[in-house]
């Protein structure tokens, strides 16, 4: 699967505020089912949100207090405040306005991802053809596919200079082609946006 998405060719073009492309089955199966599962993490972690009676007075919604667990959703829902100070362990304090802040942001952060996750799949024929996009589309495509992407680069433990193919017999090697693949549909849905149509 991998290699074959590595190779794949899908030219975004733009004319006036619409952005087309095409996709077949295939790519449209690992596009649509790497999005789902990243979408599917979110939501869990939106369902497994306690309850707050004072949301609905306040008007204020309140997620998690602490990090996900989990490396991809602690990727996807980075600290909100940092506390990798590098000279020991962060205060009290620090770790309670972390948690505050989380609290207070997660949820729309959840929202966002998940709403642009549901745009590539309304928009992603599940048989493959045609994607036609407004500019707004566009972007959640982009944000989305990098949501993959960090997912993915987080299971694969993708680094800088990790080479561009790894060795037949290592297990992460048709992955690796799948995340490249993702990496040249963002660019080129970049430079389509930005009205160029080349790479440099």
């Amino acid at each position: 699967m991998g290699d074959h998405a590595a190779r794949v060719v899908i030219p975004w073009e733009r004319v006036g505020d619409t952005v087309t492309s095409k996709v077949d089955r295939r790519e449209a199966n690992v596009l649509r089912g790497l999005v789902g599962q990243v979408e599917g993490m979110l939501r869990a972690r939106q369902d497994a949100t306690p309850q707050d009676e004072l949301a609905e007075l306040t008007g204020i919604r309140t997620g998690m207090s602490t990090a996900p667990e989990d490396p991809i959703l602690s990727r996807l829902l980075p600290d909100f405040h940092r506390l990798d100070r590098g000279d020991g362990e962060p205060s009290k304090e620090e770790r309670d306005s972390a948690a505050a802040l989380r609290s207070l942001h997660e949820p729309e952060l959840l929202d966002l991802k998940t709403g642009v996750a549901g745009v590539v799949l309304d928009t992603c024929p599940p048989e493959g053809g045609t994607i036609r996009l407004s500019l707004e589309q566009a972007e959640s495509w982009l944000s989305a596919v990098n949501d993959v992407r960090l997912a993915l680069g987080t299971t694969l433990g993708v680094t800088e200079d990790m080479p561009e193919e790894l060795p037949p017999d290592d297990p992460r090697s048709p992955h690796l082609g799948v995340y490249q693949w993702l990496t040249w549909l963002q660019e080129h849905l970049v430079l389509a946006l930005s009205g160029d149509d080349e790479l440099p």
